[in-house]
C-alpha cells in the first residue's frame, strides 16, 4: 500500500505557500517561505491524535497548534501523512510532525492565502492556488516552482501519480491526463458532481466521485462505474491485493467494502460497524475505519471490528497513514 492517504471526510486535502508580507510571484520565480514563525495562539483541544502500535494506543500531538476557533471551532483546512509523516494546514500555516517524533512537535511554514489545496507527489508536494490557478511543487519543503503550468481549470480537488509516473487531475468537471510527453491534459472522465480521489493497486485504478466509484484498467484513458446508479463513493484506498472502498446509498447507508480482483466483484466488510462510515486505511494486515462513533480496527480482514478510539465531540475522524504510523484528525469547524 502506499505510505500516505489523501485526508479528509470533506473531500480535500489542500495546500500552497506564499511569502506572508508578499503577493504571488511571477511564475518563472522561486517561492521561498518562511519556516517555525512563533507568531500563534497554541490550542490545547484534542484535535490530532496518532498512533505507532497499530492503534492499540493513541497520543494527542495538538500541543504547538494555533488556536483560531472563535466562534467556528478550530479551523482545518485539511492534511495528508507522506513517507517522513504528516502535513496539516491550520490558521495561516503548513504544520509539519515527523513520522518518528516521540514529542507533539510541529514546525511551520508561513501560508499567505487560504483559497490553496495540498497533494503529496512522488518527488515532493504540491500546491495549487484557487485564485491564479497556479500548480507548485516543492521538494525540500522551502523552495516552490511553478509545475504544469498549462493546466487550465482552477477547482483542483485531487492530484494522483500512478505506478508508472502517469499524472491525473481530478477537478469538479472530471478527470484528466497528463498526456503528449508532458505538453497536453486530456480529459478522460466527465462528471458534474467531480473526481475527488484517486487509487491504484494492480494496475487497477480507482476513482471517487459523487455518482459512486469508477474503474479504469487501462492506465486511465477509459472509466466506468462499479457501483450501483445512485450510490456516492465516499473513499477508495489500496489496500494488499487490492481495494478498499466506502460508498453511499441514497438511503444514507454507508457500505464499506473489499475487492481483490481489481474491482470486478466486491465483498461487504461493515458487518458491525455504525450506519455512517467515512474513511478506511490498512496498516500491515489490519484495517481502520472512521465513523460516527469514532475508530474501529480489524485484524481479521473486516469480519469483526472493535472500536480503537472513540470520538471527541461526536465529531468525525479523518484517517492518513504513514508508514506504520496512523494519523487522526478531527473535522471540526474548517472545510
Amino acid at each position: 500500500m502506499k505510505t500516505y492517504s489523501l485526508v479528509f471526510f470533506a473531500f480535500s486535502l489542500f495546500l500552497v505557500v506564499f511569502n506572508q508580507a508578499s503577493e504571488l510571484m511571477p511564475s518563472d520565480s522561486v517561492i521561498r517561505v518562511k519556516q517555525n514563525s512563533t507568531r500563534m495562539k497554541s490550542v490545547t483541544a484534542k484535535i490530532v491524535f496518532k498512533s505507532v502500535d497499530g492503534g492499540r494506543t493513541w497520543q494527542d500531538i495538538t500541543e504547538g497548534l494555533p488556536d483560531d476557533s472563535g466562534q467556528e471551532g478550530f479551523m482545518i483546512g485539511g492534511g495528508f501523512a507522506t513517507n517522513h509523516g504528516f502535513y496539516l494546514r491550520a490558521g495561516d500555516g503548513l504544520f509539519f510532525n515527523k513520522q518518528n517524533s516521540a514529542v507533539p512537535h510541529w514546525s511551520k511554514e508561513i501560508l499567505s492565502d487560504n483559497r490553496v489545496g495540498m497533494f503529496p507527489s512522488k518527488t515532493g508536494i504540491l500546491a495549487f492556488n484557487y485564485n491564479d490557478g497556479q500548480i507548485l511543487q516543492t521538494i525540500d519543503g522551502k523552495d516552490w516552482l511553478p509545475i504544469y503550468r498549462n493546466f487550465q481549470p482552477k477547482d483542483v480537488l485531487t492530484f494522483f501519480e500512478t505506478d508508472n509516473s502517469t499524472i491525473f487531475i481530478g477537478t469538479n468537471t472530471g478527470l484528466f491526463k497528463l498526456v503528449d510527453a508532458g505538453k497536453a491534459w486530456k480529459q478522460v472522465f466527465s462528471t458534474s458532481k467531480g473526481v475527488r480521489k484517486l487509487a491504484e493497486s494492480g494496475g487497477v485504478l480507482m476513482g471517487v466521485t459523487q455518482k459512486g466509484i469508477i474503474r479504469s484498467t487501462d492506465n486511465g484513458d477509459h472509466w466506468n462505474l462499479v457501483t450501483s446508479e445512485g450510490d456516492r463513493g465516499v473513499d477508495a484506498q489500496r489496500i494488499n491485493g487490492g481495494f478498499a472502498a466506502i460508498i453511499e446509498s441514497t438511503e444514507r447507508r454507508y457500505r464499506v467494502r473489499t475487492s481483490h480482483d481489481g474491482g470486478n466483484t466486491w465483498q461487504s466488510i461493515d458487518a458491525g460497524l455504525p450506519v455512517q462510515v467515512f474513511s478506511i486505511v490498512e496498516v500491515g494486515e489490519n484495517l481502520f475505519c472512521s465513523h460516527q462513533n469514532g475508530i474501529s480496527g480489524s485484524s481479521d480482514h473486516g469480519k469483526t471490528w472493535k472500536l480503537l478510539l472513540p470520538s471527541v465531540d461526536h465529531d468525525i475522524f479523518n484517517l492518513s497513514v504513514s508508514g506504520n504510523v496512523i494519523y487522526a484528525t478531527r473535522n471540526v469547524g474548517g472545510c
